[in-house]
């Protein structure tokens, strides 16, 4: 099957340990094309008015349920990223998973946010969007040359409460500063963008998933310590590996005053507790996983958590 399908062994030998007799539906949905998807901005125009000059020039657009500022683009003559709508800051294009987990961080009455791994910005000027540019947004990327191009999306979507960083966000704790909420997209494998780029099929390793795990658990206690008691952390990657999602949850858990909440999402499937035999939290229930045969957007894991008083 993983000749079959052009995938690593290892790769499919784990997808039957997660999935048993659904593998073969997994592996084909992850061969089935995603429509791209688009956030309006808000702050710049409301979305009946963006529709209405997309369709003129030929989109068909789909809402999506439950985001009234969000569509599905049916079809188009022209590039997403080329339209006058486009270089005025109308809309961003975001991956729908992505949003969502910007929905179940809900910043909309926060006056202190942090979005960890912000780069290229589209869930750092959704969570601006919810915020009505008010309040603070702290936000953080370690590449130059991504957050000379997360800058440039803020000026576009016309953001004004951010202050941006270029800093390891692990780093992040050394300021001393507490946030209402934080939302830590973690830098992480991507096997959940498979459909997007089938080339990760190949371009993955066992030891891989291990490196990012490493960053990942890191990069949560940093959070925690950031977050202040009664706060909000959303944790999330594009991944399918357990051991960057669930495992990173669970070791939180043991050392981290967080307790997993549920995410407010009737769709998607609940977080893993026995992946692979491991015993895990049993309230990572809670959590949720995406996957494109089943959801029809990218493979996706989003879970909240809530510091709790000491």
């Amino acid at each position: 099957m993983a000749k079959r399908f052009g995938y690593q062994e290892y790769m499919v030998e784990r997808y039957f340990a997660l999935f048993g007799e659904e593998t073969e539906v997994f592996l084909e949905g992850n061969d089935q094309p995603l429509l791209k998807t688009i956030r309006c901005n808000t702050l710049a125009i409301k979305p009946e008015i963006l529709v209405a000059r997309l369709k003129k020039k030929g989109f068909t657009l789909e809402a999506i349920q439950d985001i009234d500022y969000a569509f599905r683009v049916i079809a188009g003559k022209f590039p997403l990223g080329a339209t006058t709508e486009y270089l005025l800051g109308y809309y961003f294009l975001q991956s729908v998973a992505s949003m969502w987990a910007v929905e179940v961080l809900n910043p909309r009455d926060s006056s202190f946010v942090v979005d960890m791994c912000a780069a290229p910005g589209g869930k750092t000027t959704h969570i601006a969007q919810l915020m009505g540019n008010s309040g603070a947004l702290l936000i953080t990327d370690i590449s130059r040359t991504r957050m000379r191009g997360l800058r440039s999306n803020l000026s576009r979507m016309r953001i004004e409460n951010v202050l941006a960083i270029r800093v390891d966000a692990a780093r992040l704790p050394e300021t001393e500063v507490k946030a209402d909420k934080i939302l830590l997209d973690a830098p992480c494998t991507g096997e959940g963008l498979i459909p997007l780029d089938p080339k990760r099929k190949q371009s993955r390793s066992l030891e891989d998933i291990n490196t990012m795990a490493s960053v990942q658990r890191k990069l949560i206690i940093a959070a925690s310590k950031l977050l202040k008691e009664g706060g909000t952390l959303v944790y999330s990657t594009c991944s399918f590996a357990p051991e960057e999602n669930e495992e990173i949850i669970d070791y939180a858990l043991q050392h981290c005053h967080l307790r997993v909440v549920d995410t407010g999402l009737t769709f998607g499937n609940p977080g893993l507790t026995r992946p692979f035999g491991r015993v895990m939290d049993d309230s990572l229930v809670k959590a949720r996983r995406f996957y494109p045969y089943k959801h029809k957007m990218e493979g996706f894991f989003i879970c909240k958590l809530e510091k709790v008083t000491v």
